[in-house]
């Protein structure tokens, strides 16, 4: 059964006396339980496609066109802005690339992840936090009843990752939405991130978008990856397939260019013209 559905989505932006396009028609589900990558370089259209999914895409230089864009059968083109806000945290939720700049430097980690409970929740302030202790736990951070009570910059990268991703949690959406979660973290941190995603997701049956531009970062982790280039996709196969018989140059292009894969081949080779030509033709 299709938790997300987007048919014919196009946006773009208004750019002095230009539109400029950064998403072009595309069309796509998603499967209560499902686990999708989406993948492309920085401006192939990625963050923007899942931001207007969510009802984030506020910009009065954007413009949106869609013939559907549903999420657990709410039509999102058709939600007030309330209503949006709700779908929010309680139906989907979202991991953003620095966490930092996601929580209020003002109030603690305690505050604000039971403040989002309170919000989508009919319970008090003492129960939330109980439950944002829980949620703190269950994200494999030690000594949560201390860490409660610690604001941002107390918290390290790796940990200030992992209250984001318990604050998605909070409300038990059922699609989980990650945006370059790891981008900013290093290495050893990283595979602790993208493992406790793996699991949280497996436990609990959600739907899980993880949003990249690193082939290698998804590779164990979903079960279906969509390839993006220039506001289209090039690609949708589920993840073996993907890496064993890509069938767009794009996409052969990215697995090249994962590090240790090719000594000597780390660069993203260039798409030619004729290839892209071919496939936009067949499109």
């Amino acid at each position: 059964m299709s938790l997300v559905k987007v048919k014919n989505l196009t946006i773009s932006f208004k750019q002095y006396d230009n539109i400029v396009h950064a998403v072009r028609g595309i069309s796509f589900e998603i499967n209560q339980g499902e686990s999708l990558g989406i993948v492309g370089e920085s401006g192939s259209g990625k963050s923007v496609t899942f931001m207007t999914v969510m009802g984030l895409m506020n910009s009065p230089t954007s413009i949106v066109e869609a013939d559907l864009i549903e999420i657990d059968g709410i039509n999102v083109l058709e939600k007030s802005k309330e209503n949006i806000k709700k779908i929010r945290g309680k139906i989907a939720a979202m991991v953003f690339q620095d966490s930092m700049t996601s929580f209020d430097p003002l109030h603690t980690i305690g505050y604000q992840i039971a403040e989002t409970i309170v919000t989508h929740k009919n319970i008090n302030n003492k129960e939330a936090l109980k439950q944002a202790e829980h949620l703190l736990e269950r994200v494999e951070i030690q000594n949560a009843n201390k860490v409660l009570n610690y604001y941002p910059h107390q918290l390290s990268g790796g940990m200030l990752q992992r209250a984001m991703i318990a604050m998605a949690l909070s409300c038990e959406p059922k699609l989980l939405i990650a945006d370059e979660p790891t981008t900013a973290l290093d290495v050893t941190v990283q595979a602790q991130i993208l493992q406790l995603l793996t699991d949280i997701q497996q436990e609990t049956n959600m739907s899980f978008v993880m949003i990249t531009h690193d082939l290698g970062v998804i590779a164990e982790t979903v079960d279906r990856v969509l390839v993006m280039y220039s506001g289209k996709i090039m690609e949708n196969s589920n993840v073996f397939d993907i890496f064993n018989q890509p069938k767009h140059p794009y996409t052969k292009a990215l697995i090249d260019s994962i590090p240790g894969k090719e000594p000597g081949k780390k660069r993203l080779k260039e798409i030619s013209k004729e290839d892209r030509d071919l496939w936009y033709a067949g499109t």
